[in-house]
């Protein structure tokens, strides 16, 4: 049985939920359709024709990509143009293609965690926080012969995290008292009659990222007809999530010692570096793509070199002038996303038996040469 394109996308967004990507990024299906099978599902960085065509090779009918294809709106679809006939192949191969950006930088586990795992960060948090969820206390009331069942669908599908500690839930015995009336077909007791239940209060926390999942979970699992339960809106917040990742290295090392690891593990060709290369690093930020902006946020979290890509002149010069180093592997650098979302697609549709197989791009699409 292969999965529905919904289906595909369903776990992709569970990686990356879209409400975490920065506001008007270009994010989601951006050509064809997700309402059909997907046979193969090719991973890629970019999306150009020697992609397109790998994916033909391949017999994909979907392509999940980290930057967009139609960034600026289209004045036309011109298919003699380099990108028309890009859009044009896509089309008449039936190819979907699905974009994840910021939201995949964002998310605990994504990209700016992978890099800094890489790079042997540790310890990490946000470059600069975007995103806290909100809380909201989920109060249920269940009959005492569904208690574990309830619990566990509510507590199975997010609920109960706080702080590094999940399953978190308080549970009260109690009496509920409740009347059928004429139509009604309760799960206890009978029209007419009033009916006193032993019941079990479960008081649980709810990201409202996960909210509505949770409440369908717990709807789905308990027995009555009209299931009683309340969500309180909390003033406590919940996770942040932020862009870039900030943190500690195990031991320190030079930067030149730093600039060679960023190479390495990146697998990038070159990296430029500014900064004293004997320099002493012991605290390493790292942001996707081009984040040479946000050298003032590393120095101010306290960082000794920020690692981010497309640094121009004039960034250089001022972050060498305020004390701060940068190594700039380049935008290319964000490949490391392809294996890493091939792989948790590749398990999720495992895990429900589903055939559909997931490919990393095998295709290099950096546009610069190194000589």
């Amino acid at each position: 049985m292969f999965a529905k394109g919904q289906t595909v996308i369903q776990y992709m967004e569970q990686l990356a939920p879209k409400h975490v990507a920065m506001e008007d990024d270009k994010i989601g299906l951006q050509l064809g359709t997700l309402q059909k099978e997907i046979r193969s599902v090719l991973v890629a960085l970019d999306v150009n024709e020697e992609v397109v065509d790998e994916a033909i090779s391949l017999g994909a009918d979907l392509i999940i990509a980290h930057h967009a294809i139609i960034y600026r709106p289209l004045a036309g679809l011109l298919t003699d143009t380099p990108m028309g006939k890009v859009y044009e192949k896509l089309i008449k191969h039936n190819i979907a293609v699905y974009i994840s950006h910021t939201n995949l930088d964002v998310t605990e586990g994504g990209m700016n965690d992978w890099m800094a795992e890489a790079l042997g960060i540790e310890g990490t948090s946000p470059l600069e926080d975007i995103h806290t969820d909100k809380l909201y206390k989920l109060v249920v009331f269940v009959p005492k012969d569904h208690h574990q069942k309830v619990l566990d669908a509510v507590l199975n599908a997010g609920a109960g995290c706080i702080g590094n500690y999940s399953h978190c839930s308080f549970n009260i015995n109690g009496y509920g008292t409740f009347l059928p009336l004429e139509g009604a077909e309760p799960y206890l007791g009978q029209q007419g009659k009033l009916e006193r239940a032993e019941e079990v209060r479960i008081e649980t926390i709810v990201p409202d990222s996960i909210r509505n999942r949770v409440i369908q979970a717990m709807l789905r699992s308990h027995p009555y007809e009209e299931v009683a339960y309340d969500l309180y809106p909390m003033d406590l917040k919940g996770r942040t999530l932020g862009l870039g990742r900030v943190g500690r290295l195990a031991e320190p090392v030079t930067l030149e010692a730093f600039a060679d690891r960023v190479k390495e593990k990146l697998d990038v060709p070159a990296v430029r570096v500014i900064g004293d290369l004997q320099l002493p690093i012991n605290k390493a930020a790292v942001i996707g793509g081009s984040g040479g902006r946000y050298w003032k946020h590393a120095k101010f979290r306290g960082a000794d070199v920020l690692v981010t890509g497309d640094i121009d002149y004039h960034t250089a010069q001022d972050a060498l002038m305020a004390g701060i180093a940068l190594i700039d592997p380049g935008h290319n650098a964000e490949k490391i996303m392809k294996p890493k979302v091939a792989a948790w697609l590749t398990e999720k549709l495992a895990e429900n038996k589903y055939h559909t197989k997931v490919h990393a791009s095998s295709v290099n699409t950096e546009p610069f040469a190194f000589r």
